[in-house]
């Protein structure tokens, strides 16, 4: 038991009244031990905590073992503005929580021959939406290379606010902007929204169907997720959770040029039924959607050794989380944070949904796995990264210089990494600028400077610019990506860049 945990058992008991409702709902759905109900109270506890202290509006909680439901429970608002109140059945905005689902559709096709997990992905999408490549040939892309997030594509995320213009363009549009994979297949891990949303689109033209229809028939119904769409479909308007920003401000509906990757709703409910169908511990009333060899290959890791997160096809994989085997996804973006844990060995699955940011669902989540999960430790918060001056290699020094390729355009640019660390870049005409904090890690070299670039879309709105560029040989390749500084945030949109150098040494 954690000393978070610890601390709340011993603060304010909570009245009768809460403790008999509490008792009653957890006869209702199984039958925890006494010291996991005493646990309970110290998640109640500790989520009411957030709601008085951090401003968040709401969560919601479900945790399963085996085939039985053994808790779940809401609080606080999941829309203050109309007064709803979150229950286990309200439905959240899922954020990235919508890849297992989008991957998971996939994986269905591919078990009924539709497609091929190791073909190209080009194969299965229209001329006007394909997949480019600046490394290699661009069908060397399979459908896997996407669910695993190593096919090469960038960083990207794109928010469209109602009331604030058009909405996205086509899904064809956006993936012919920025579908392009800017390193070789399997070489990265690069989490890419817009991989997510091009397998979206894949779903759409191997099945015939709209990518909602799919996901309702196919996955949905079948397991009884009956508060599940993608969107908020309708008729479940009045019950669905707003989202709400850091200063606890009302957060505008929005929607994405990426479904695929963050576009899902679900209660916490309905997302412990999806845990326990692709854990092999479905509810009574669930149909198999998946066998068991696809639903094992969805979680067995497929990142590179070294990749920053352990991920398989669609599911974040843990070797050790807590000390115990772990598959799931987190989900995080304005007004939203979302956990799903699945603990194969303890066949334990655990929902958390809110609606605020941050959310901190995550921290709920590791408090449920210490009352459910036998042994579980929460594991220590990794330490605030801290910038170390940059020492860097010979092999990088001098002067480069080469282009930005965004959609529309090619802009000239020129970097100088100095022996010193300094790191300097150019964009266009403009003025030369200072990259803050470089570092380069695994011949990567990062960093983020003053900047913008003039494409249409990403000169609606105020932006920095990110470099990822890999070191290779005499050149310097990968992305620059442009980050809205507003708040709410807008999107990050990567273009590729490269450099060749013209000058060793330097001053």
């Amino acid at each position: 038991m954690s000393r978070r945990l610890q601390r709340l058992r011993t603060g304010p008991t909570v009245r009768a009244p809460g403790m008999l409702l509490l008792t009653l709902l957890l006869l209702a759905h199984g039958t925890p031990t006494a010291a996991q109900e005493a646990d309970v109270q110290a998640v109640r506890s500790l989520i009411h905590e957030l709601i008085r202290e951090e401003g968040l509006p709401s969560a919601a909680v479900s945790v399963a073992r085996g085939g039985e439901i053994l808790w779940e429970e809401g609080f606080g608002w999941a829309d203050r503005e109309r007064q709803i109140r979150a229950t286990p059945h309200t439905p959240y905005s899922l954020a990235s929580i919508s890849k297992p689902i989008t991957a998971t559709a996939i994986l269905i096709l591919s078990e009924r021959g539709e497609l091929d997990l190791d073909g190209p992905a080009n194969a299965y999408l229209p001329p006007a939406g394909r997949i480019r490549s600046y490394e290699g040939d661009a069908d060397a892309v399979t459908v896997r290379h996407l669910l695993s997030h190593t096919g090469g594509l960038p960083l990207h995320y794109q928010f469209f606010y109602r009331g604030e213009g058009d909405g996205p363009p086509p899904m064809d549009t956006s993936i012919h902007r920025y579908g392009a994979a800017l390193h070789r297949p399997g070489e990265r891990y690069v989490y890419s929204n817009i991989g997510y949303g091009v397998l979206n689109r894949i779903v759409e033209q191997v099945s015939g169907r709209s990518f909602a229809h799919f996901s309702q028939t196919e996955i949905f119904t079948p397991l009884g997720m009956h508060r599940s769409s993608l969107d908020i479909r309708p008729g479940l308007e009045p019950y669905s959770a707003a989202r709400y920003g850091n200063e606890q401000e009302w957060i505008p509906f929005y929607d994405f040029d990426h479904p695929g990757a963050s576009a899902h709703w679900a209660s916490a409910h309905d997302l412990v039924r999806f845990g326990l169908s692709h854990g092999g511990w479905p509810l009574n009333d669930q149909r198999e959607i998946l066998g068991e060899e696809a639903r094992l290959a969805m979680r067995r890791m497929e990142t590179p050794p070294g990749s920053p997160r352990g991920y398989g096809l669609g599911w974040i994989v843990a070797e050790d989380h807590g000390g115990h085997r772990q598959f799931g996804h987190s989900g995080g973006m304005p007004g939203v944070s979302t956990q799903l844990q699945i603990y194969p060995d303890a066949e334990v699955v655990i929902a958390v949904v809110t609606n605020g940011s941050p959310g901190r669902a995550g921290v709920i989540a590791n408090a449920v796995a210490e009352a459910f999960v036998p042994g579980f430790e929460t594991p220590d918060s990794p330490s605030p990264s801290r910038w170390d001056s940059f020492a860097p290699p010979p092999a990088l020094v001098g002067r480069w210089e080469g282009e930005i390729e965004t959609w529309d355009r090619q802009i000239p640019v020129g970097l100088e990494v100095r022996p010193d660390g300094a790191v300097h870049v150019r964009v266009g005409n403009g003025l030369t600028t200072l990259v803050n904090e470089p570092q380069l890690n695994d011949g990567v070299l990062r960093g983020e400077f003053l900047g913008t670039l003039p494409s249409p879309d990403m000169a609606l709105r105020p932006h920095t610019l990110l470099l990822e560029l890999t070191l290779d040989g005499e050149r310097l390749r990968g992305s620059v990506t442009a980050r809205s500084t507003t708040n709410p945030i807008h999107f990050a949109l990567s273009s590729r860049m490269e450099l060749r150098r013209t000058e060793a040494g330097g001053r």
